[in-house]
């Protein structure tokens, strides 16, 4: 008996993400309603719904669908919500979070992300992203602008230059440390104060250009 994709995806949200603490319903049925299989490298899509990472080229990879849905649940996105990603890679973590929020900044160093991503968001009929080739830290960004931003690859300690683009009651999530084991955390602003919440453990690629060190928390 063949599974179908949606059924394939029901199974990925209910018995891989879900019993990871993922308990979001808006979550839940994002990720079992975007068609993730037409965001997997066409090499790699028997393994869609796998719990495992998929290489997506220059050392970069799709991460394990509950750690997408765990960041997603974290960063609690509302339907107003202006979004800072770190990171497209496939664009599947960016149509999540436009299908969430009101409009995606989205940036990446590699322009064969950044095309084959436009490509697969413009067939979900997605119109609020904004992708961007380059450095999201050497971008001119908006401060305060963001209510969310989301990096997608670790970094070896936090750094605290994302902070400035955070909006009043912005999260931010980002995973740091080395490799083999990592911490996600997640850091809301209340005003001026920028409070730090340890999420779990976890293992990432780090990103290419790293922001310049300012204030170390970590």
């Amino acid at each position: 008996m063949t599974v179908s994709n949606r059924d394939a995806r029901y199974n990925m949200a209910y018995q891989q993400i879900r019993p990871w603490d993922v308990f979001d319903d808006q979550v839940l049925d994002i990720m079992q309603s975007l068609p993730r299989e037409q965001f997997v490298p066409h090499a790699y899509r028997s393994l869609a719904f796998a719990d495992t990472r998929i290489p997506l080229g220059h050392g970069q990879v799709m991460m394990e669908p509950k750690l997408e849905a765990r960041m997603l649940q974290s960063l609690a996105v509302r339907p107003s919500d202006q979004i800072l990603e770190v990171g497209t890679g496939s664009g599947f973590v960016t149509a999540c979070l436009a299908s969430l929020g009101n409009s995606v900044s989205s940036f990446d160093i590699y322009d064969a992300f950044i095309n084959t991503a436009k490509e697969k968001i413009a067939m979900q009929g997605i119109n609020n992203v904004h992708l961007h080739l380059g450095n999201a830290f050497a971008a001119e960004l908006p401060r305060e602008g963001f209510d969310v931003i989301a990096v997608t690859g670790s970094l070896p300690a936090y750094n605290d230059q994302c902070e400035q683009f955070l909006a009043t009651g912005g999260r931010l999530f980002m995973v740091v440390g080395t490799s083999p084991v990592m911490e996600a955390i997640l850091v809301t602003r209340h005003g001026d104060e920028f409070v730090e919440e340890h999420l779990f453990e976890t293992d990432l690629p780090p990103l290419e250009l790293l922001p310049q060190p300012s204030r170390f928390s970590f």
